[in-house]
């Protein structure tokens, strides 16, 4: 019966989130409200607040998540191979999911929502940072030798790259650009990137 449960309020959530990407996609983050998101579903407002306490979580909701992935990435990695190196699979995960995207259910997602809502940029930009103490913390860890500063810089660095990614998609996204194409144009400039920071971590 738990387990029934606990699906069935995953699929609430789900369509809640769903919902709002919809809207959002539709009229733009700043035009909709929580009360919009919930007509829209059929569902309270309590219920939309109960599953996404603050309106930017109805785009920013996998941030726990996508942090926990980094630090896991970062401190699981073989021996020898660089943060830089293993975070570099995320990167290449974010393009190749990217090429399956719907353009039109992708306008609301987190990429677009980042370029085109000065709001959502702001809470993902603070979003980033919070990564960036995981990761450096999760560098420092695995790294002893390294000052903590410079885990600290290179975890920026790092958070960095996937903010460019994340930039170069949704603006892709709002421009109607097809996503294989998308994704085959920024390729290079992740490894570019990537070969860069992993280099870095090496010349220690």
């Amino acid at each position: 019966m738990a387990g029934l449960r606990e699906r069935k309020k995953a699929q609430t959530r789900q369509h809640i989130a769903d919902t709002a990407a919809r809207l959002f996609g539709e009229h733009g983050y700043d035009r909709v409200s929580v009360v919009d998101v919930a007509q829209a579903a059929c569902v309270s407002d309590q219920t939309v607040y109960n599953y996404f306490p603050a309106k930017q979580d109805l785009v920013l909701d996998r941030a726990d998540e996508y942090r926990e992935r980094y630090r896991r990435t970062v401190v699981e990695r073989p021996s020898g191979m660089s943060p830089a190196a293993a975070l570099r699979a995320l990167a290449r995960e974010h393009l190749e999911r990217h090429r399956g995207t719907d353009l039109a259910e992708a306008r609301g997602a987190l990429p677009a929502m980042c370029v085109s809502s000065p709001t959502i940029r702001r809470f993902a930009l603070e979003m980033c940072d919070e990564h960036a103490e995981v990761i450096a913390a999760a560098i420092t860890e695995t790294c002893p030798g390294l000052h903590p500063a410079v885990a600290r810089a290179r975890a920026a660095a790092l958070m960095s790259a996937f903010q460019m990614i994340t930039d170069h998609l949704g603006r892709s996204v709002l421009a109607g650009e097809p996503p294989a194409k998308t994704a085959d144009e920024l390729a290079p400039a992740v490894e570019a990137v990537f070969d860069d920071l992993d280099r870095q971590f090496q010349g220690d």
